[in-house]
């Protein structure tokens, strides 16, 4: 069964403005608020801040920090950081608020599969062998100084 025709344009109503089709990107708000708190770069602050504060709570834990937002083709592992022989691949989730439920819901079996697969690549460009893997989850909810940080270790 075929699809049928579809079309190379975006459907709009006669005289539409086709500026306004779409959702906007780079952090521009769609009502026009604007702000710190607004779009991609209020997310990316939030989310580093979070990163710094499991990073620092992972040193103060005994463990040595070895990369943080490692990347290939593949994706990103937020915070590698290694005690006594184990290596630590933790994804680090940050929220403003826990109203939506614990960040640790984001950290999908989709997620959970890619960040296992990262963790094969990091160590075959490292040339790490024959160490204890653990995947931890880190969850960090709140603003500024009012954060609490919980590490889930051997998440998954």
């Amino acid at each position: 069964m075929g699809l049928g025709h579809v079309p190379k344009e975006p459907i709009r109503p006669q005289g539409a403005d086709p500026q306004l089709q779409g959702r906007q990107r780079g952090g521009a708000s769609p009502r026009g608020r604007g702000g710190p708190r607004s779009g991609l770069n209020h997310n990316r602050s939030l989310g580093s801040h979070g990163e710094d504060l499991v990073a620092e709570w992972y040193r103060r834990q005994g463990y040595e920090v070895v990369s943080r937002n490692w990347r290939c083709r593949s994706g990103e592992i937020d915070i590698i950081a290694e005690r006594s022989g184990v290596l630590v691949i933790c994804e680090v989730k940050t929220r403003a608020s826990d109203r939506f439920g614990s960040p640790a819901h984001a950290v999908t079996v989709d997620k959970q599969r890619r960040l296992r697969r990262l963790a094969v690549a990091w160590m075959s460009e490292h040339a790490v062998r024959h160490v204890g893997l653990r995947f931890d989850v880190a969850c960090v909810v709140g603003v500024g100084g009012a954060c609490v940080v919980e590490v889930i270790e051997a998440a998954f």
